[in-house]
């Protein structure tokens, strides 16, 4: 895989603006949750032939990111 940024945009008028693989309509969430509830990648790529395993790395590296730049503040 390259960059997540090389398979994910954003685009206000795509899926309200969620992050997308680039040409799907396919969430990033989607993906995660796909794979929270036990999907293999293989599973995945079956049913949606428009995915690569390189995507389906770059939504875990978005994820990952976004972790990483998240903060708690405390109230």
């Amino acid at each position: 895989m390259k960059t997540w940024q090389e398979y994910i945009t954003i685009n206000p008028e795509i899926r309200f603006g969620k992050p997308i693989i680039i040409g799907t309509r396919i969430c990033v969430v989607d993906i995660l949750s796909w794979l929270a509830s036990g999907r293999s990648n293989e599973e995945i790529l079956t049913d949606f032939p428009e995915l690569s395993n390189d995507s389906i790395l770059a939504a875990l590296a978005f994820a990952a990111n976004r972790e990483q730049v998240t903060k708690i503040i405390a109230v």
